[in-house]
């Protein structure tokens, strides 16, 4: 009866797997190599765990956006008037001056956020 081969006892006998498309494997070998590490095992597991990801709440931007569409609507809703009867008015002006602040606000606000950001 043929012997059993004992497994070696490994530090690690965790096994973890997961696919790559040929771009993202040869940009995994570019920073091995920037970092010299030889072994795809070891770079992988020390990048996995040394590694953080930042998350960013991105509904200040969200509003910005929306505040943005609003403003360019206004504009074109001034412009198409002032070409049509040749005349703009105060309140029109005082909307877009009203919308243009929030917009400015909300971009101040997004930029101190991102300062924060160490």
């Amino acid at each position: 009866m043929p012997r059993k081969k004992k497994q070696p006892v490994r530090a690690r006998g965790i096994h973890l797997h997961f696919c790559v498309n040929e771009d993202e494997r040869e940009l995994i070998r570019e920073r091995m190599a920037m970092t010299g590490v030889v072994s795809l095992g070891a770079y992988l597991r020390k990048a996995a765990i040394d590694s953080y990801f930042i998350t960013m709440d991105l509904s200040d931007v969200r509003e910005m956006v929306r505040l943005l569409r609003s403003t360019s609507n206004c504009i074109n809703q001034i412009a198409k008037r002032a070409n049509e009867t040749r005349n703009i008015y105060a309140a029109d002006i005082d909307d877009l001056r009203r919308q243009c602040d929030s917009l400015w606000g909300a971009a101040n606000e997004i930029l101190k956020g991102l300062a924060r950001i160490k």
